[in-house]
């Protein structure tokens, strides 16, 4: 039974095979490799539709519509879809879901274990999360993969690089990972990792949507889930031309108000000036780690969507005085890196000869104290035990003292982060353990981190004087679901309606028309109203070589609407 690899993405997800030493994009019911990560529930027929659909109608039915909620993966923060809540892993679920079903229909099979890829600087509780993501989908998730290690396997194989030191700068629609890696007689190996997981495509569309409301006297936060979600179409619009051209402009409607907005390549630029900043901060980060001069790097590869914008590919080049490596697909190429990840944990014999090291991408450690006085203590400092970019798996460990009289108790709270201040940095569990009464520095615990390839960690504290020892895997507290809130979860999904995939492409269709009813005015709305009407009319005759006929010449139609408006 194959392995399948997935890139669940912010923006989009793929899936994907490897077969004969070969990865490839495995296609959804649209016939496309690419699924969009948005979810829109269907108050009428009580469906979810998941994709392409759903992307539509982010702006004829927002209320009801959902996008980027990786971003929350690991929070507990809730979504409502009409009368329905789902958290982040449930949504990311139902994508998870999706993919295994394309899969199993383009390859004829059941589909049981999948890896995923996250970003390098996804923390313990995002990892979780998604693993469980994966889990509520009915796939077996052991192996994650980091976004930039699966973007320099696909780049190693498919480039047939033999031996190379570069640098992969992975900028998607929510997330930033900068990775600086290495190949050599078969080897690949993570040298370092930096990152931003709250900064992507999404942060351009934010500021542009900001730069129309100030100029314009709107108050983007009053603004209703419909107008802005209009306007968040046409700001993405807006991106798409400024990749292509020196200027773009668009016209929109809002409460019977009519706004105009237009900007050169130049003005947006100097706007996202400090997003441009940000997105240094991380790259120069890595080259210190990893001890690499900007000058001994072979290639700096591009990939993710949000790379396209011209800007990303002008600060490479001066940064590192040549031009970026874009050869492979930068939607494409973290999910062919999943695949040829699932081929290796599958032991395809293709790749028997091929080692993959990869790092841990953020400092683990625990909270200790320090003597201020004689008899006095101050708590809230970090002792790091394993550092960042560290190769893993590895297991470090640190002895801790008891620094009081007769205490019975040693509890090693665990924090992941850089600061030296606990507060400054991310809590993610607890173990204590139990001590014998004794005077202060005679007892001990010999605390140990484990952390595995897919980022999940293991803490161990074993008492010096009994051998008693405390062990957990550390969760995040807030976000860790229980075994009967699982059930509930698995219970929720197996209730819900996914829209049959048999008749996607007409209900794209239906929904491309509806959102570009509701961008357009006047005479061109009715015009797409005719469209829709006549379309549906066709559905009703349920003559499905007419249907198909008449779905391919409406399609054109709309796509050609589409590009003027």
């Amino acid at each position: 039974m194959p392995i399948i690899g997935i890139d669940l993405g912010t923006t989009n997800s793929l899936v994907t095979i490897c077969e004969n030493g070969s990865a490839r994009l495995l296609n959804n019911a649209l016939g496309e490799p690419i699924t969009p990560s948005v979810i829109s529930y269907d108050k009428d027929t009580d469906e979810l539709l998941i994709g392409e659909i759903a992307r539509q109608r982010l702006v004829s039915h927002p209320d009801c519509t959902v996008a980027c909620f990786k971003r929350s993966m690991g929070t507990n923060t809730v979504f409502k879809l009409g009368n329905k809540s789902f958290s982040a892993t449930e949504l990311s679920a139902c994508v998870l879901k999706q993919l295994k079903q394309d899969a199993e229909a383009a390859l004829g099979e059941a589909i049981e274990e999948a890896v995923i890829s996250v970003p390098a600087y996804f923390g313990d509780a995002q990892r979780s999360a998604t693993k469980l993501a994966g889990e509520l989908a009915g796939l077996k998730v052991d192996r994650l993969i980091n976004e930039p290690t699966a973007a320099a396997l696909a780049y190693g194989f498919q480039e047939r690089v033999e031996q190379s030191l570069f640098m992969v700068i992975d900028l998607g629609g929510g997330t930033l990972d900068i990775s600086i890696l290495d190949i050599f007689d078969n080897i690949v190996e993570v040298r370092a990792t930096a990152g931003d997981n709250f900064f992507g495509g999404e942060d351009f569309t934010l500021a542009l949507m900001q730069q129309f409301t100030t100029q314009n006297g709107i108050k983007l936060e009053k603004l209703s889930a419909l107008n802005r979600s209009k306007l968040a179409s046409k700001i993405e619009s807006v991106k798409h031309q400024l990749s292509k051209q020196q200027t773009a402009s668009f016209e929109l409607q809002l409460d019977k108000k009519v706004y105009n907005f237009e900007i050169s390549r130049a003005g947006f630029e100097a706007l996202i000036a400090p997003l441009i900043k940000r997105f240094r901060q991380p790259i120069e980060r890595s080259l210190r780690d990893s001890g690499v001069a900007p000058g001994e790097l072979d290639s700096i590869v591009l990939v993710g969507g949000a790379t396209r914008m011209p800007w990303v590919k002008a600060e490479v080049t001066k940064l590192f005085r040549r031009f970026p490596n874009t050869n492979i697909h930068p939607d494409h190429v973290i999910a062919l890196g999943a695949g040829t990840q699932a081929a290796l944990k599958s032991r395809d014999a293709a790749f028997d000869d091929v080692v993959l090291t990869d790092i841990c991408p953020f400092t683990l450690g625990t909270e200790v104290v320090r003597q201020s006085t004689a008899d006095q203590y101050e708590e809230g400092y970090f002792l790091p035990i394993i550092e960042r970019n560290s190769t893993v798996p590895i297991s470090r460990g640190e002895r801790l003292y008891t620094v009081q009289n007769k205490q019975t108790k040693i509890t090693c709270n665990v924090y992941q982060g850089e600061s030296r201040l606990v507060k400054n940095n991310v809590f993610i569990g607890t173990v204590n353990v139990a001590v014998p009464a004794a005077k202060s520095g005679q007892e001990y615990v010999d605390l140990r981190f484990t952390y595995d390839i897919n980022g999940i960690l293991e803490v161990t504290a074993k008492v010096g004087s009994t051998g008693e020892t405390a062990r957990a895997i550390i969760n995040n507290a807030n976000v860790k679901m229980t075994e009967q809130q699982i059930e509930e979860s698995l219970a929720k999904l197996a209730d819900l309606k996914i829209h049959p995939r048999e008749n996607e492409k007409n209900r794209e269709l239906i929904a491309l028309l509806e959102r570009l009813y509701e961008e357009s005015l006047g005479e061109g709305r009715t015009y797409i109203n005719s469209l829709l009407d006549s379309f549906e009319t066709m559905l009703v005759s349920q003559d499905l070589k007419l249907i198909e006929q008449r779905r391919l010449e409406i399609y054109d139609i709309a796509k050609s609407i589409e590009k003027e408006i």
